[in-house]
């Protein structure tokens, strides 16, 4: 079984956004890929202007059930990150597993940052799911922290954890925040003895800046893969026949 991990610009307009991650599926099917994460908001991105919008949770709704369409027609599962408004309001950072079956599990970003607290409310329930016989995890950016987070939701024979990023910072920040963030998904990876796909964002995005590094990490914290800090690419590892059933960790 093949995993990737998406590092990807992500655009000011949701419809770029929408257009770049079913070219990026595409390509990661001919790749062989079975399942792959994009970054943190990577279809709706951070812009006021989109998460304003009245009609953006109807926007991002059609866009998540083309994606859906495209994952069914390649066989492809695809974890997409995005915002989303609940039916009284709230704001939540969420990212969505869709499955080739038509299947969909949702997670919200349980650790919030202090800037994203004006704004977004935070979930509550970790996120595991079954796909083609084995167990994956989501996690979002921040989330990473938290070893509890991880430890809860690696549980009962999860093989991989998904972190979805956006490392947005300001300049001098974002550089100085580079070994740690890649130290994190590392530590996350053995301390529960699973794999961890890291998928950031490139480029400038509200004002701010992310460097890249996405990367791959096996259980014994060795990198499989790692990306540079400005392009776009699919980080991709070959599961071994020995990967854990449900149930086994």
């Amino acid at each position: 079984m093949r995993l990737g991990a998406i590092q990807m610009f992500v655009a000011d307009k949701l419809e770029v956004n929408l257009d770049t991650i079913l070219r990026i599926m595409t390509e990661a099917a001919y790749k062989n890929v079975d399942l792959l994460t994009f970054p943190e908001m990577s279809l709706t991105g951070y812009n006021p202007d989109v998460l304003n919008k009245s009609d953006i949770q109807e926007e991002t709704t059609r866009a998540l059930d083309q994606i859906a369409l495209r994952a069914a027609d390649l066989d492809l599962g695809v974890i997409v990150g995005h915002a989303h408004w609940t039916n009284d309001d709230q704001l939540l950072n969420a990212a969505t597993v869709l499955l080739p079956d038509k299947t969909r599990h949702t997670y919200y970003k349980t650790y919030v940052t202090e800037a994203e607290a004006e704004y977004f409310n935070s979930g509550t329930e970790p996120l595991a799911f079954t796909y083609n016989g084995h167990r994956f995890g989501v996690i979002i950016c921040r989330d990473q922290n938290y070893p509890e987070l991880a430890r809860r939701t690696c549980r009962n024979g999860v093989a991989a954890l998904f972190i979805l990023s956006a490392h947005y910072y300001h300049p001098h920040e974002a550089r100085w925040k580079i070994d740690k963030n890649k130290a994190l998904p590392i530590a996350r990876a053995v301390e529960n003895k699973v794999h961890v796909l890291m998928a950031n964002t490139v480029g400038s995005h509200i004002g701010l800046i992310s460097l890249g590094n996405s990367l791959i990490a096996d259980p014994k914290g060795v990198l499989v893969a790692l990306a540079d800090e400005a392009s776009e690419v699919i980080l991709t590892c070959d599961f071994p026949e020995s990967l854990p059933k449900p149930g086994t960790n």
